[in-house]
């Protein structure tokens, strides 16, 4: 059963075939056989064969939605009643969610199975899932290598089969990248259209949730219940939600795809630009028009991520001193020890890292120089993409500079570890959705192609990701041993 899309799988409960509490033993099973991945934080069996129950019912007093009975697992970011939420970090180690995330809501509502918590870099800051304090997540295609994030967890846990699906987060590249490294689709929606209640912030302006499936036909299917207006997120854009999978058969004759000049140059491996070439190719067999486009300020995303980011980061995790909830040092000698010591003993080195960074960019005297400017570029950046989404229909380009490293490669490099997001930053300064999907192999770590669209046309990428994956099988393929 581990082996079937989550759309097979909700046509097997509705017809009978098998029950949810038989799907959920199958997974638990697995998670269990393959916990060197460390791909959960928590698995939460009880709970999960409870809602299983609970959902064969459902489904058999024929009031059942799509998700009714799937196991799926949640990105430990998102809040979640009476079960720990770390955020991967040793100063929420002993924090369990007095409440649920609005994403984490919508799937119970939906009656989804909750499998657990997945493992994810501390606070959603890296590339690579390894500043989790809980561990490197391992990636299935090869466990010396790191599985990307900070949704690395998910990615694994996806690419595996640990879970039929998963929800990420993407501020920088956190759902693509790892989507990317891993060999399956994820989706980062436009700024605004998943809500971001309950989703434990790193960068307010750029954090957003989505979907990590094994295709596009399943990212649809789990946007559809987590898209949607939330009145308790004051950054939650209020616009109807279109059915997700009406337009996936659309025709791609005619399409306009956009091939920015900066993301095929000097930096990107000669083997990940000769995989996406044949990807490409396979558009136009579908009827798609290409024209190489120019967006000069993408060179200036990194800097501008890396000032904007860690600014808010140290706003957001202000919060975390010791006195209200989370990790407290022991025996503090007054108020300042209290928090000096306290932050100092439960964040980690990269965590530490962008706090400084973000805390001299906002001091005074360097808020013009540095914040200022980087918010400048940002908008420099949005009107590159606006302007060339106004010629063309999508963008399309790689998500990494190369397949997935070594673990503890670049872990001593932070700067070469940032580049890792060379390809996926640019869109989450712009707030626009992208999706990345299966696109090849380089020996035998998997490709990922890169398709951006417009604001809120979630609907359009699907459709373009569904179709070429009807006409290829990359989404197919499953690490050896996980079959």
């Amino acid at each position: 059963m581990h082996t079937k899309t989550l759309t097979e799988l909700a046509q097997g409960l509705r017809s009978g075939k098998f029950s949810s509490l038989e799907l959920t033993h199958a997974f638990l099973a697995r998670i269990k056989q393959h916990q060197y991945l460390n791909a959960y934080i928590t698995v939460t069996e009880e709970q999960a064969l409870q809602s299983a129950k609970a959902a064969d019912q459902r489904l058999a007093s024929g009031n059942a939605e799509l998700l009714t009975g799937i196991p799926i697992a949640q990105k430990d970011i998102f809040c979640t009643l009476d079960v720990k939420t770390t955020c991967g970090s040793k100063m929420l180690d002993n924090f369990t969610a007095p409440y649920n995330a609005t994403v984490v809501e919508k799937f119970n509502q939906a009656g989804a199975v909750m499998l657990g918590k997945l493992n994810m870099d501390e606070f959603a800051m890296g590339s690579s899932n390894e500043t989790s304090y809980y561990g490197a997540v391992k990636n299935p295609w090869n466990i010396n290598t790191v599985p990307g994030g900070s949704s690395g967890g998910s990615a694994a846990a996806v690419a595996a089969r640990l879970t039929v699906c998963a929800t990420g987060t993407d501020t920088g590249g956190s759902i693509r990248q790892p989507a990317a490294l891993c060999g399956i689709t994820g989706l980062k929606p436009t700024y605004g259209r998943v809500s971001r209640y309950g989703m434990i912030a790193y960068a307010s302006s750029l954090d957003q949730g989505g979907p990590m499936t094994q295709n596009a036909a399943d990212a649809a299917i789990m946007l559809q219940t987590m898209a949607g207006f939330d009145e308790k997120d004051s950054t939650s854009v209020d616009l109807p939600v279109p059915d997700y999978r009406a337009g996936l058969n659309n025709s791609l004759a005619g399409l306009k795809i956009g091939l920015p000049k900066e993301f095929f140059g000097d930096g990107l491996n000669n083997d990940m630009a000769a995989t996406l070439e044949i990807a490409i190719n396979e558009y136009k067999k579908l009827g798609a028009e290409v024209k190489e486009i120019s967006m000069p300020n993408l060179k200036l995303a990194i800097p501008a991520y890396y000032v904007i980011a860690p600014a808010e980061c140290s706003a957001n995790l202000s919060r975390f001193d010791g006195v209200r909830y989370g990790y407290r040092c022991k025996n503090p000698v007054d108020l300042a020890d209290l928090y000096t010591r306290s932050r100092g003993e439960a964040f980690g080195k990269e965590v530490k890292r962008r706090i400084l960074m973000g805390t001299y960019a906002l001091s005074t005297g360097y808020y013009d120089a540095y914040y200022l400017k980087a918010q400048k570029i940002r908008r420099l950046i949005s009107e590159d993409f606006k302007k060339a989404l106004a010629d063309v229909d999508v963008i399309m380009g790689p998500v990494t500079p190369t397949t997935a490293f070594g673990i503890g490669e670049k872990m001593d490099d932070p700067i070469e570890m940032y580049l890792s997001d060379i390809y996926t930053i640019a869109i989450n300064l712009a707030g626009l959705p992208a999706i990345s999907i299966p696109a090849g192999f380089i020996r035998d770590m998997p490709v990922g192609l890169q398709i951006i669209g417009n604001y809120f046309a979630e609907d359009r990428l699907l459709n373009v990701a569904h179709q070429y994956q009807k006409v290829t099988n990359w989404h197919h393929h499953t690490p050896k041993g996980f079959e």
